[in-house]
């Protein structure tokens, strides 16, 4: 009778492979240095996102992607549009327009009490504008004195709402300046300039636009006031016989 094993074609492979069992296994050493691997650097969240500045000069990511200058929003209503438009808000528009041009006192007041909703704030910004209007009308025949100090108040409601500016608004109609509009220390430079030229040069007319973005973005603060119940006791009954 032939051995199996011998007749078995595979017989040489089974050999090794028992050969390989008996073998023992070699420990491992815990010593091996492990192979090294690049570590991935951590890149700065300004190469991730690009970062910008505000004009308070908080750094904040830009609303768009590749682009260096963030989506503000444009005026309501333009320099030279006296009376505003035909909506809700137009008996105000003509209100703001005639203040503009006869009491800028009283118009610059209001806007200053929307802005800063202070107790106080109406009169602190009023009477001291009545002064220089004063002094302009007296040593130089013009309302020049005032805008050099009111300009601030643009400044604000720009800052405040994130409007276009008149850098920004050259800028998107004519294309020149790209890069000095990108740097934001610059360009918020640009804007202060512009903000007091335009109140220098047209300065009724920048009382009245700021006034109309004021009335229909904010709230007169008495209007903020909490409503108060009154209870009215009933009349007095009598019985009827």
């Amino acid at each position: 009778m032939a051995n199996t094993d011998e007749s078995n074609p595979l017989l040489p492979n089974q050999q090794s492979e028992m050969k390989d069992e008996k073998k023992p296994n070699k420990p491992i050493s815990s010593t091996t240095p492990a192979p090294p691997f690049p570590a991935d650097p951590v890149k700065p969240l300004s190469a991730v996102v690009p970062m910008g500045w505000t004009a308070e000069g908080v750094p904040m990511g830009h609303g768009v992607v590749g682009d260096p200058i963030m989506n503000r929003a444009q005026w309501d209503s333009g320099l030279c549009a006296c009376f505003g438009r035909t909506d809700e808000f137009c008996s105000s528009d003509i209100e703001v327009c005639l203040l503009g041009s006869m009491a800028p006192c009283v118009l610059y007041g209001s806007n200053a009490e929307r802005l800063g909703s202070a107790p106080g704030t109406f009169a602190n910004h009023c009477l001291p504008y009545t002064g220089l209007f004063l002094i302009g009308q007296s040593f130089f025949g013009s309302n020049c004195v005032a805008p050099c100090f009111t300009y601030p108040s643009r400044t604000a409601i720009r800052r405040t709402f994130n409007l276009e500016g008149s850098c920004e608004a050259f800028n998107r109609s004519s294309g020149c300046c790209g890069s000095f509009v990108e740097d934001e220390v610059q360009r918020e430079q640009c804007e202060s300039v512009c903000d007091l030229a335009t109140h220098f040069f047209c300065h009724p007319c920048a009382l009245c636009q700021e006034g109309r973005e004021l009335r229909r973005r904010l709230p007169h603060p008495g209007f903020n006031a909490q409503q108060v119940l009154v209870m009215i006791p009933p009349n007095e009954q009598t019985m009827g016989r």
